[in-house]
């Protein structure tokens, strides 16, 4: 990831610019100006987008700072991005994922701002891993790079249903704060949505019990919540973050385990090049396959369905019954 002082600059330069030319909030590439009437919210990337979505329904307008097909590790603002921070009613952000984000919230978020880190207690970043020690150079300077910034927490919370379904009840209450005339609505809605994250978690725990294998070779260690609550466990090539480079040390450490467990299947994802993977996949005489971390918007459907998509793209890499 690059250095937060360069965020810090351009966050300050953008919130200059919208103070000294009076700008109002007004619609980026993902989203229009909220109607009148409606809440304003915010959302920093995709997952608490759809959470805002489906909890808000017709009386919100939900607008993502980052763009389809963008990498939020890397999301730099840009004033207009900037000034829809300012005119939220609601901003749904989760600390330490995205620098500039929690600058430009810390500047100019106030009682306005919705961490969903702050519901419930975000894991390790060495947990939901592989068991075996890996003090290899490129395995640590990946990490180290992101504990530096994210206090050694993995943001990647909503890969666990029954996390995000937690979410989902206390950001209900966060919009039932901002507009009281529709409080019970969100309440409902919120419960209408656990109710479908609680069967997703159903199907996983059921889909997943019985396997052949239960490693999984991912190109970066995105998926530490789902490891963990479905008793899988994650050999990430590199670290929290997918620009981390992996060192051919670490290269070779990950292709020696992946032969140890005799993974079928080496996994990429849809936002980074599949090109390290690869390589891995060629070395152990491995496939490759897509397993979405869903930090963007897939490319059909939503959470739920790209989800299950993940779920059945495990069971047959791991050979499930």
């Amino acid at each position: 990831m690059t250095v937060r002082a360069p965020r810090r600059i351009l966050t300050a330069a953008a919130t200059a610019l919208l103070a000294a030319a009076g700008l109002t909030a007004c619609a980026d590439d993902t989203g229009g100006a909220s109607e009148p009437g409606k809440v304003d919210v915010v959302a920093a990337f995709y997952p608490l987008q759809f959470l805002a979505e489906r909890i808000g329904g017709d009386t919100v307008e939900v607008s993502n700072l980052t763009k389809p097909g963008a990498e939020p590790h890397d999301l730099e603002l840009n004033p207009r991005q900037v000034g829809q921070v300012v005119d939220a009613d609601v901003v749904v952000y989760l600390s330490g994922f995205q620098p500039a984000v929690d600058e430009a919230v810390e500047q100019n978020g106030g009682d306005r701002a919705f961490d969903v880190a702050g519901v419930t207690p975000l894991l390790d970043a060495a947990a939901g891993g592989h068991d075996h020690d890996h003090e290899g150079e490129g395995e640590g300077e990946g990490e180290a790079g992101h504990a530096e910034e994210g206090g050694g927490k993995d943001p990647h919370v909503w890969l666990d249903p029954t996390r995000l379904a937690t979410i989902g009840d206390k950001l209900a209450e966060r919009l039932g704060k901002a507009d009281p005339d529709h409080a019970a609505d969100y309440t409902a809605r919120a419960g209408a949505l656990r109710t479908e994250l609680t069967k997703l978690d159903t199907e996983y725990a059921d889909g997943l019990r019985t396997c052949q294998r239960r490693e999984i070779v991912t190109s970066h260690t995105a998926f530490g919540y789902l490891t963990e609550r479905y008793r899988l466990e994650q050999i990430g090539i590199s670290g929290l973050t997918p620009e981390s480079e992996p060192s051919p040390k670490r290269l070779a450490e990950v292709a020696e385990e992946a032969r140890e467990h005799k993974a079928g299947t080496i996994f990429f994802e849809t936002l980074v090049s599949p090109k390290v993977a690869e390589t891995i996949a060629r070395e152990v005489g491995a496939k490759t396959a897509v397993l979405d971390p869903l930090e963007g918007p897939p490319a059909d459907g939503d959470y739920l369905s790209a989800m299950r998509t993940n779920l059945q793209t495990l069971r047959t890499a791991l050979d499930c019954s």
